[in-house]
Parts: structure tokens; sequence; C-alpha cells
């Protein structure tokens, strides 16, 4: 019935409100929102690093740095407990295994140290949500005298968990430093941190402050040997060679191995002036703990220099002129004020326990953020007002409340998406923008739906209620398809394609919601107040009430040309390959915008050439003042693409503004490529799987062939226009299935309900009539959301546009292939199999039958 109860009224008119007044905070400054009562809503939308800016870095904690570290942390150990029972020793390293080799001197003592190193093999906390206990180091006898300590892969696997844990609070604490606002530092798999700083346009800086292991030890300089003779023959025993990097050349200490203070003992650390010399400089300052030992080593060590090292460097090497009992002291060195701050914050935040290597990197400066956001913004409007005016112009006073509900459900998506904190990306405003296109698409089913049942027959009121009540079936199994491949896609994504996901999946619940509820609601009260007794006219029609096209005598044409399609695609694939950008091959890409009136690629192209960095492309990208930069994969090494970024920075930093820049190394661009696989596969099966449930196993097999259809010439499209393919490609090819089998279920649905009806009909002029019947919502759909596309496509911007267009190539497919393909392989899978014999003839043995069939007056 088309009624609602007060009760019904009131509570759909709230959530609707409840949208719009948890979007509204995002129309005003942080500053009104802060001068408006605590009770309002004041969360607003995140802006992803795309559209404000910053940095984007995946790390990974270095697996065979932390074993080193471990195996020395052991070595130390085990020398200390010898030493201090007097036990005779000689340590030989394992080959292939993170262990040594301890053999006695004297096999008498062999109880005692057997007895004494067993205390390294005790257990420890495992760092797996700090429950149960690991042991990390195993101690075996493969022979008399030989006593062999190992540390295994349980241990190492746990000391690989506590290291990231740790990693992470220190990374926090050294952005924390800098000031910025809302960083994001979180764990990413086993051994992985992701690290988003927004608004940081120095990504040097970041990577040097948080990717430095800012290790302080103070080790004694050994006077056994000068520098030079251990470098000849070989430094003594318990003694090593470290070199002050900022020398040229860099400058040789011949130091003792065993820090006799480190920094783990440092409560503070802060930049300053030497009063003296006036050169910048670090304080530091002990606890109670540290004081006390830095004041017995400086005791004890008067008129020797004191090395003090970070990460193996040496910084400086003073001769200790007296005791240092206070617990503080300083480091002078070569530098600068802003390399004294920055040390000064790497002490302050404690050193990271393990070496991080940088495995992906996206910077995007607060230039190019601007601009997306005014280019999503124009994009949006323009899509918006175009959707607007088509569905007036296609649907009258019905369009007005359908743009009515397109509205409540734009302003939902936008509270939902403002009260959960998420963040809004590029993509995530393509997905706005898409919802805009998909969102009429419920309301044009309704309406199809209530103009067919009163050309029935049927009174006013009994079309809008037959008209909701069919179409909320179809409705809901098309948006569920679209529902799974968003799920998919977050799942699967990372980043701004998770953003995309998100607000994908937020739009396709409130689009039922609106479409079914709200649309209903304000028809209902349409419908009371005016007591209309015709349905509105249509300002403008583009499809005739009742067509009778034959489309299944197509069929021998459709399907072989789409076979060749789907052929030729995949030869391109194999032959020509993709224009596979950084996220599948790796490597580097930079957009450059000259600080001149236009950039000179020539000259980009030839300065980069003399680097030796390989295949190095460099393009106009959008204005003549732009230029894209994509250098290839420096190998199997990550932080090679690092040094790649450093060169490419310091070679045209001075004539060029850095608007972005994207890093993959080899370890992630081929998790990339696994993963978009396995998102596509994974999308299809889960959809046949829903649709072999909600109908029959022909309509799943049907539907995934259709699909496949779709994404081979999609990926055919690619292939032949040479568009790069990143993961907003694999994005868009998500979403087109989606799009697709939207589309190709509704047709579906229409082809259950009308084998009840017809139930003599031949196959062939069912699915006709089946088309037939959803042809006008067909059209409009794809109309509607071409016009959304398209705004975003011209007016998006030059990153968004291979994405955007993918997706309209998609649309236009999968219209096609939703009549011309899904419908017709239904035939060949024996839909109904009494009747399909004769299928192949039906032009000229069901004539009759066809013309019934597809008569306008027929088509209730």
């Amino acid at each position: 019935m088309l009624y609602f109860s007060r009760w019904s009224t009131v509570s759909i008119l709230l959530v609707v409100l409840a949208g719009i007044i948890f979007a509204a905070p995002n129309l005003v400054s942080k500053s009104t929102l802060q001068a408006l009562p605590d009770w309002l809503p004041k969360d607003q939308m995140t802006l992803g690093l795309d559209l404000q800016g910053g940095s984007h870095l995946l790390m990974q904690v270095d697996r065979p740095s932390m074993v080193e570290e471990r195996k020395e942390a052991l070595e130390d150990d085990a020398r200390r407990i010898l030493r201090e029972d007097k036990i005779g020793y000689r340590f030989s390293k394992l080959q292939g295994e993170a262990g040594l080799d301890v053999r006695l001197r004297d096999p008498a003592q062999r109880d005692l140290a057997v007895e004494k190193l067993e205390t390294l093999t005790q257990p420890v906390n495992s760092g797996i949500f700090g429950q149960g206990t690991v042991r990390e180091i195993d101690l075996t006898e493969p022979e008399p005298g030989l006593i062999r300590l190992t540390l295994n892969e349980d241990g190492i696997d746990n000391a690989m968990a506590a290291a990231v844990t740790q990693s992470i609070e220190v990374i926090r604490k050294r952005i924390d430093e800098l000031g910025t606002t809302e960083p994001v530092v979180q764990r990413q798999g086993a051994d992985r941190i992701l690290v988003q700083v927004p608004g940081l346009d120095d990504p040097a800086r970041l990577k040097a402050l948080i990717g430095t292991t800012a290790k302080l030890t103070f080790h004694l300089v050994s006077d056994a040997m000068s520098p030079a003779d251990a470098l000849q023959s070989r430094p003594p025993a318990g003694t090593k060679i470290l070199y002050d990097e900022e020398t040229d050349p860099p400058t040789p200490y011949l130091v003792e191995s065993r820090a006799m203070v480190d920094g783990e003992d440092l409560v503070d650390a802060q930049s300053g002036f030497d009063q003296r010399t006036n050169e910048p400089i670090v304080t530091f300052r002990f606890n109670t703990k540290g004081a006390s030992r830095f004041g017995q080593v400086t005791t004890a060590n008067v008129g020797r220099p004191f090395a003090i090292v970070l990460d193996d460097n040496v910084l400086s090497a003073p001769v200790i002129r007296e005791p240092i009992i206070g617990g503080s002291g300083q480091i002078s060195g070569s530098f600068t004020p802003e390399s004294s701050n920055n040390l000064a914050i790497l002490l302050r935040a404690g050193a990271l326990p393990a070496k991080l290597t940088v495995l992906e990197e996206r910077t995007v400066g607060p230039g190019l953020g601007a601009d997306s956001i005014a280019a999503g913004k124009i994009a949006a409007i323009v899509g918006a007002v175009g959707v607007l005016i088509f569905m007036l112009l296609a649907y009258g006073l019905l369009g007005v409340i359908a743009d009515i509900a397109l509205a409540a459900n734009i302003a939902m998506i936008v509270g939902i998406l403002s009260y959960l904190g998420a963040t809004l990306t590029l993509p995530g405003i393509a997905g706005i923008v898409l919802t805009m296109g998909m969102a009429v698409d419920s309301n044009v089913l309704i309406y199809e739906r209530i103009r067919e049942e009163r050309r029935n027959g049927r009174n006013l009121i009994q079309s809008f209620d037959a008209g909701f009540r069919t179409a909320f079936g179809t409705i809901l199994d098309a948006n569920i398809t679209t529902l799974i491949a968003a799920f998919i896609l977050f799942y699967l994504g990372s980043g701004p394609i998770r953003g995309f996901a998100v607000t994908l999946a937020i739009g396709i619940v409130t689009t039922v919601f609106t479409a079914y509820t709200f649309s209903r609601l304000m028809m209902a009260l349409w419908v009371k107040w005016k007591r209309p007794k015709e349905l509105p006219r249509r300002p403008v029609s583009l499809v005739p009430d009742n067509t009778g096209f034959r489309f299944m005598t197509h069929r021998r044409f459709s399907f072989p040309l789409s076979g060749l399609a789907m052929i030729a695609s995949i030869v391109l694939f194999f032959a020509v390959s993709l224009n596979f950008g950084i996220d599948f091959k790796g490597g580097t890409l930079v957009e450059l915008q000259a600080k001149q009136e236009t950039a000179d690629i020539g000259d980009v192209r030839s300065r980069l050439g003399e680097l030796e960095l390989g295949d190095v492309q460099v393009q106009e990208f959008g204005s003549p003042r732009e230029i894209l930069v994509r250098v290839e994969s420096q190998g199997t090494v990550d932080n090679a693409e690092q040094s790649v970024e450093t060169l490419v920075r310091q070679t045209l930093e001075a004539d060029y503004e850095f608007r972005r820049v994207e890093v993959v190394g080899p370890t992630v661009s081929g998790e990339l490529a696994q993963t978009g696989t396995i998102a596509v596969i994974a999308a299809l099966l889960a959809i046949m799987v829903y649709i072999w449930f909600r109908f029959e196993w022909q309509f799943a097999v049907g539907a995934v062939v259709a699909t496949l259809h779709d994404v081979i010439l999609t990926i055919g499209m690619f292939a032949v226009l040479q568009l790069e393919f990143s993961l907003s490609s694999i994005a868009a090819m998500l979403t087109i299935v989606g799009y697709s089998l939207n589309d190709t279920v509704v047709v579906y649905d229409r082809i259950r309900e009308n084998l009840r009806k017809y139930k003599k009909m031949p196959v062939p002029q069912l699915l006709d009539l089946s088309i037939n019947n959803t042809l006008s919502r067909t059209i409009l759909t794809s109309l509607t959301t071409l016009v959304a596309l398209l705004a975003l496509y011209f007016l998006g911007g030059e990153v968004l546009a291979p994405f955007t267009f993918a997706m309209i190539f998609g649309v236009v497919v999968g219209t096609y292939s939703s009549v011309f393909i899904a419908a017709p392989v239904l035939i060949l899978f024996k839909l109904r199999p009494g009747q399909v014999a004769g299928a192949d003839k039906d032009d000229a043995d069901s004539e009759k039958a066809a013309t019934a069939a597809t008569q306008p007056v027929n088509f209730g």
C-alpha cells in the first residue's frame, strides 16, 4: 500500500535529517565549528593526501638487519657471562644460521659454561598480543667442548613483532615532534608500517626522520694501534673500524666494539649553539642510571678519546678532560641548525630497533592537492546538475522527487563518511559522482514499473503500490552485486582505492534507502496532497513506452563479433601488453610543474638521461607547464628506487616544483599485481554464487560470461589506447563488473518474472519481451551514469582521466552485454529445455508467437 503511518513518516524524515545535520559541518570552516555549541555534530570528512597534500610511506622492518642485531646481542651477552665466570672460550659464527659456536678452552668447565649460558635460553614474553612465552635461543652440544647457541624461527618472529610495535611508537613520537596534524602510523601485515602525514610536502625530511635508526652509543677509542695500521692488517679482537662520514675523505676511528654507554637512558636532547664558537650543537641528558654509568666511564678514562656514534657513524670523538658526573653533555660536529634539530628529535624519540626499508612512497604537494579539490568540486557540481536536469527532462514532476531523493542521498553519504571519520580521496569523489549517476537507477526502475502497471490498466494508487513492490527485489539484487564488488575492492585494495570502495558501498546502502523509502514517502505525500488522476507527463520522451525490437535475431551477429573482439583483446594483451604503471612494474613517477612559463621536455629528458637510470619517459601532462616523468624499476632491491627519487629531485628541483611523487619498489609492485588479479577473480566468483543462489545456474553462468566479456574488452581497450594501467584501473574494472551485473540482473529479474507468466512462450521471444520491458530503464540509467562520468572525465583532472575513461567504456560495453550477451547466452544453456530445441529456427517457425509477444498491447 502507498501508505505510511505517522511513526514511519517521522522515522524516515529523521534519518534523512540526521544525514543532512552530520553532513553540514563540511560546509563551514573549523573555526566556525569551534564557536558552535558542543552538542552539535562537528565531525568533518578527513581529506586524503591526494586532496590536501602530504606524504605516504610503506616501510618494512628489515629482517636480515634484525637478525644481525640479535646475533650481535647474543654474542655480547655470551661474552659477558663467560668473562664474569672466567671461562676460557673462542667464538666462531655459524655459516647460514643465526647463531654462534662457543669452543671451550678447558673442557672441564663444560658444566659451568652450560649452566651459565642456559640463562640465555629462558622463555621471553611473546610480542604477539602480549600473551604467552617464546623460547628465542636454543642451546645444543654438537660435540664435546663445543656449545652452539642458535636463534630459532619462533624467536626471530617474536623479535620482529616486537620490533614493529616498538618502531610504530618511535615513529609516532618523531612525527609528533614535527607538529603535523592527524598523522597515521599503523601496522600493516606482519612486518610493515604504514605512515601517512597530511600537509607535509618535504618527503626527504620525513624519510630521514623516520628511516634513521638513531641508535646512539658511546665507545672508547682504542689505542692498541692506529686506524691506518688496523686498515692495513686487521683490527685487534674486540675492536672495529668506524668512520666520520661528514669529512672528505671519511676519517677512520678504531673503537672498542662494546658500547660503554648507549642512548637507551637518554631523557632529553635539545639543539642549540655553542657559546664559544656559535656552532650548532646537541645537548643531551641521562636519567639516574645512565648518569651513573656515564660518570663511571668518564672517571675511569680521563685523557682518552670517547667516540660518540650514531648508527655506526662517528659524530665526534672528543677527549675526556675530566669526569662528567652531572649526567649531561653535548655533541658537536658538522651540524647545520636543521640537522642538529633533526638529531635532537631522533634522540628524544628513541632509537628504532631495526633498519626500515621504504617499499612504497607517494607524495602530493599542497598545490596539486588544492587543484584536485577544485577539480573534484567542479566535476561533482557539474555532474550533479547534469543528472538533476536529465531526470527533470525524463520524468517531469517525478523527476523532481527523484532529484530531492538524490540530494538527500548525497547528504547521507557525506554525513556517514563524516561520522565514521572516513578519509575522502580523489577516487572517493569519483565514487560519489558515480553514485549520483547510479542512484537514479533505482528511481528509474520504480518509475518505469509504475508506468508499466498503469498501462496495464491499474488505477494510479495501485500502479504506485505495485511499482514499488515489484521493483524492490530487482533493486536489491542489482545493488547487492555492486556491493559485493565494493567489499572485495575494500578488502584487497589499499589507500585511495579503499576510499573509493567505502564511498561506493555507503552510496549503495543510502541509494536503496532513499529510493525505496524516502522517494515512496514523498510520492505518498504528493498523492495525498494533490490527488492526481494521471501520472505526470514526460517533458522529453527518450524511449517510446512500448517497443518491440527483435534482439534475439541479432545474436548470430553479436556473438561472433563479441567473440572476435575478445580474441583480439587477448591477443593484444599478450602481443602489445598493457601500459603498466609503477603500481605493477615498480619504479618512480614524478609530476613536475615548471617554475617558468613552459616546461622544456627535451632539456629534462637530456638531464635525466645523464643519470643513467635506464628507461626514462618524459611527457606533457595537462598544461604546457606540467610534465610527467617515469623511471623504470631499478631491479630487485627496494632501496634502489629511493636513490632514483633523490637523484631526480637533486637534478630538477631548482627549475621545477615537485607536485606528486610515487615510488614503488619491486616487492610491493609484485604484490599489487597479484592482489589485483585475485580481486577481479574473487569478485566474479562471489557474484556468480549470489546470482546462482537468487536465480538458477544458467543465470549465474550467463552473468559471468557477460561480465568476462566486459572485463576482457576493457583490457583490450587499455592495450589499444595504451592508457596507464594502475591500481585505479583495477578499481575501475571492478566497478564495471558491478555496474554490468547491475544491468544484467535487472534484465534477468524480468526474464524470471516472465518465465512464470508465459509458460509456453519460446525462449527467444520471451527474452525479447523481457529486454523490451526493461529497455527504457536500461537506456535512461546508462545515460544518467554517463552524464556524471563525462563531467568527471572532462573536469576531474588528468590524474582521474584514465580511471574515468575506463568506467565510461565499461558503462557502454556493460549496457551492450546485458542485452546482446547475457540474455542470448541463456538460450545456449537451455533455460527452458523443452522449447529450446527449436530456438535456432525461431525466425521461421515461431513468427506468429514472436509477433504476438512483441505487440505493444501485450506488454503487461
